[in-house]
């Protein structure tokens, strides 16, 4: 007897259809970039400036949202256990989103302390306070 599902219906069908939603926010993120306007020397004119940006998970959601009306945050949480099948692509696709941010921001091309922030990389530094007595010869 085949088992019944639950739940509404997905739309995302397989692993490989979000793989395929994640390329095209890919190609739509880096063909698309903000601009930042500086004023330029020789002409006196503000000259747009492009500016590549980065890959988001809160990007990506909103591009699926936008362009699919769909969320994919359940896909990514997996709370109830329903998208075991989508773990790998997934994690994939977080990793994916990491390493450009991270990369970009180790070359420059974003900016290296939120970049650290959002990736949770940061230096630990150990500060101990050790209490000095100002007179280390005198009894209390």
């Amino acid at each position: 007897m085949e088992k019944k599902k639950l739940g509404r219906p997905r739309k995302i069908e397989s692993p490989e259809q979000l793989h395929e939603i994640f390329k095209a926010y890919k190609t739509y993120v880096k063909e698309n970039p903000r601009y930042k306007y500086t004023l330029s020397h020789r002409t006196g004119d503000m000259v747009p400036e492009p500016l590549e940006c980065p890959l988001t998970m809160e990007g990506f959601e909103v591009y699926c949202w936008q362009k699919f009306d769909l969320t994919v945050s359940n896909y990514f949480e997996n709370k109830h256990k329903g998208y075991d099948d989508f773990y790998s692509i997934c994690t994939h696709i977080r990793r994916e989103i990491r390493n450009d941010q991270i990369s970009g921001g180790m070359v420059g091309q974003y900016n290296a302390s939120i970049t650290q922030r959002l990736n949770n990389l940061k230096e630990q530094v150990e500060n101990t306070n050790i209490e000095q007595p100002l007179f280390p010869d005198v009894e209390n």
